[in-house]
């Protein structure tokens, strides 16, 4: 990786970015980022005060009309150097990626980080591209057309799956859109959050426009997401959890979107291609360790193939290399935490009183006994209403289960409170293009399962939350659409006028 930095040099004044500079939190409380790998204290720092929140939001709120009324060209050309910017730093963006989270340093440096990059790259082309309905004469008498505007200080919190693209979701529209923002990272992660707003500012983007305030979300985050001040919250994480901020941004009329939780279902169909699908499904359910809120976790195989879809995928499970994230040659690494991991073995333990673990389900010893690893793990034979089924487990473990028609199939993929992400596997275009029209899922990959790319929305049904990530549709989130009409007439005492008084002459 090159000349690593040190974390501890690089967040000596703190890790908050309130105004352009680094500062210490105000809270009295401190809390650690550890290293999931070995157990190691990566940096311990002061938390957010609800006072670091407010001048958090009074800079955002300070920087907002400037920045707002900055052309599309003039927004549009800073997010391009920012995007330069973070290439430049492309190296040290994965290494505490890897570090605060235990992501393998290829999936940081492959997929984190280029992401990101790329999300950069894409609103930046974006911001020039706030259009509106064409001007014309609806009514005949008046020209109208509609503006996209911006709405003001965004207040928006980020979970610790993936601290850097997460935070880049939140904040790239927003100041695409002319918008400031105060973001929260989660506590467990906030390094890259942090380095993403110092590119921010090394790209010359005013001081004010991005924000950031780590501390608890019982309190820095509920204070942000109903600080009067704040017009709009984004929030990615769990259902519990959004329904909570819902509450709290309903009580103050702010706009709202949540990306919540998933329990994505993956069809295999009798016609799939089984080396293909039982790849893919290997890929999907694994991805950060388990821990996406789109990975596979629910893989509904008909019947014909379901016994060899368990033998293969068990036999390419046992083959996933775990050890030091840094190594390239790791496969997986450590779940955020050891309480994290504790909570998905928990899932697994339970299970075998219903179900078979059919690989994995165990805590590796030996070098890796110090950090949260855990084996990638398959079960099957579980009923269709266990918890192992229903409930988001957030970890490296798929279930398989069978299915016989293709009603019954797409009818077990949408049984579940969840609504963001599924698959659906076959070589026949009408019954893909079937399960694509009927499952409830804000995306369906055909074929595969996993790829998002920048120009498309990212975002759920049902409790899996409302409003799009990423693409022009984010857009839908962080504008305020405004109808001018002019009328055309210069008359003054118009016809519609005699419904409220007078006669028509």
């Amino acid at each position: 990786m090159g000349n690593r930095f040190q974390v501890k040099d690089r967040f000596a004044d703190g890790a908050q970015y309130i105004d352009g500079q680094l500062r210490s939190g105000t809270s009295g409380q401190s809390h650690t980022v550890v290293n999931p790998a070995t157990g190691e204290e990566v940096l311990t720092y002061e938390l957010a005060s609800t006072a670091d929140v407010d001048e958090a939001v009074a800079a955002a709120k300070r920087a907002f009309p400037a920045w707002s009324a900055a052309t599309p060209g003039e927004r549009s050309e800073a997010l391009h150097r920012l995007a330069a910017v973070l290439e430049e730093q492309a190296e040290d963006f994965a290494y505490a990626e890897s570090l605060q989270c235990g992501k393998p340093i290829k999936l940081s440096t492959e997929f984190d980080v280029p992401g990101t990059i790329d999300n950069t790259a894409f609103f930046a082309g974006a911001a020039r591209h706030l259009q509106g309905q064409a001007a014309a004469e609806y009514s005949g008498d008046h020209t109208s057309y509609v503006r996209r505007e911006a709405i003001g200080v965004v207040g928006s919190i980020a979970p610790w799956n993936y601290p850097l693209q997460m935070a880049a979701w939140k904040i790239l529209p927003a100041i695409a859109a002319g918008n400031t923002i105060v973001l929260k990272p989660a506590e467990l992660t906030p390094l890259t959050s942090l380095m993403f707003a110092q590119a921010a500012k090394d790209a010359g983007l005013p001081d004010g426009v991005v924000n950031i305030v780590t501390g608890a979300g019982r309190d820095a985050g509920e204070h942000l997401v109903g600080h009067p001040d704040v017009v709009m919250t984004s929030f990615t994480g769990s259902t519990a959890v959004g329904k909570r901020v819902a509450e709290i941004a309903t009580a103050t009329v702010k706009r709202l979107h949540l990306e919540l939780g998933g329990k994505a279902p993956f069809l295999v169909f009798d016609d799939a291609d089984l080396e293909a699908a039982t790849h893919g499904a290997v890929a999907a359910s694994l991805i950060n360790t388990g821990q996406d809120c789109t990975a596979a976790t629910r893989a509904y195989v008909q019947r014909p193939l379901h016994d060899a879809f368990v033998a293969r995928v068990a036999e390419l499970m046992e083959t996933v290399r775990l050890g030091d994230p840094f190594d390239p040659a790791t496969d997986l690494g450590p779940l955020v935490s050891h309480a994290q991991r504790d909570r998905v073995a928990g899932f697994v333990e339970r299970a075998r009183g219903y179900a078979t673990v059919v690989t994995g389900g165990e805590i590796p010893g030996g070098e890796l006994a110090e950090g949260a690893y855990y084996r990638p793990t398959l079960v099957s034979g579980a009923a269709q209403d266990s918890e192992v089924v229903q409930s988001e487990i957030f970890g490296p473990v798929l279930v398989v289960l069978p299915f016989d028609t293709d009603d019954e199939g797409i009818e077990l993929a949408n049984d579940t409170p969840y609504g963001l992400a599924a698959s659906a596997w076959s070589r026949d275009v009408y019954r893909a293009g079937r399960a694509t029209r009927e499952i409830k899922a804000g995306c369906v990959w055909v074929n595969d399962h996993i790829p998002i790319i920048s120009e498309m929305p990212h975002g759920g049904y049902k409790a899996s939350g409302f409003g799009k990530d990423m693409s022009a549709y984010s857009f839908e989130e962080y504008t305020q659409v405004k109808h001018v009409m002019y009328d055309n007439t210069a008359v003054a005492a118009k016809d519609w006028h005699r419904t409220i008084f007078g006669d028509r002459t």
